[in-house]
Parts: C-alpha cells; structure tokens; sequence
C-alpha cells in the first residue's frame, strides 16, 4: 500500500464517522462541528484527486461561511430539551422507512454502473489546477467574469441600500 492508499481510507474513515456523528449527535452545536470535520475529510479527497480548486473553495465557502452561518443560526435560535417538540415513534418509523427506500433506489440505480474500467487519475495531468483554471478564466472566460463581477457588486449595493436604515 502506497501513501495515497492510506490517505485515501483515513479519509474515508474520518468523513463516514463524522458524517454518522451528524446524524447521531443530540446538540446541534456538536452536529455543525461533526459536519466540519466532514468537509475537510471531503477536501482531503479532492486533494488527492488533484483538485486543489475544489478543496479550496469546500473549505473556505462550506467549511468556513456556511457552517459559521449555521452555528450562528443554531445559537439566535436557542435549541434545546425543553423547546423541542417530542417526535412520536410512527414518525420516526416513518423517517427510517422513507430512508430505507431512497437507499433500496439508489442501489438499485447504482447496480449495473460500470466503474471498474474507469481510474481516475491521481497525480497525473494539468486537470483541476488552480494555475489552469484561472489562466482559462482570464483568457476564454473574462469577459462572463467580469460580468458576474459588476452584478456581484451591484448585489452588495442594492444589499445595502435595502438594510439602510432612514
């Protein structure tokens, strides 16, 4: 077994136990954090599949702006025992059921894929480099980016006219 092999099923290991310690945990707090160290476990594997852009941009945009917005969610709206509503048993019989069925229907959508003949490649080619990526996007693609950019901008200025206060 190479490094990358081991890399490759720590980081399986550490994304399938913390996205089960998601699921399983009873503070919501605890769940965002369980769901953090998921999205670096994800980045590791982008990383080994040579996609260092898409690492990036899982660690600063989900791992970083999204789960912040959750936490600060989480804690405005001060969950806890006492607040939450019970769930009877035939609800949450009805919640394993209907999991049940989407995991019977993605197997059975997922039976007959062909994925032994496909490798990816590890290491190898110029596919997913930051360097390609922005040499391409400020070659073929500046004048869509600069676009996106002036609409960004003038999103940030309506954003602020409407939360001004008279």
């Amino acid at each position: 077994m190479n490094i990358t092999q081991i890399l490759f099923w720590f980081l399986s290991v550490v994304a399938i136990f913390s996205a089960l310690m998601v699921i399983t945990s009873k503070n919501p707090v605890y769940s965002v954090l369980w769901l953090i160290a998921t999205f670096f476990a994800i980045s590791g594997h982008y990383i080994l599949l040579n996609a260092q852009f898409l690492a990036i941009v899982n660690i600063i945009i989900y791992a970083g702006a999204i789960m912040v917005l959750f936490l600060f969610v989480i804690m405005l709206m001060n969950l806890n025992k006492e607040t939450e509503p019970q769930k009877n048993r035939w609800l949450k019989m009805a919640g394993a059921v209907a999991g049940g069925c989407l995991l019977l229907v993605l197997v059975a959508a997922l039976k007959d894929t062909d994925i032994k003949q496909q490798q990816a490649l590890v290491n190898e080619g110029s596919i997913g480099l930051i360097k390609n990526l922005g040499k391409e996007l400020f070659t073929t693609y500046v004048v869509p980016f600069e676009i996106c950019s002036i609409l960004f901008l003038s999103a940030m200025v309506g954003a602020v006219v409407i939360g001004k206060k008279e």
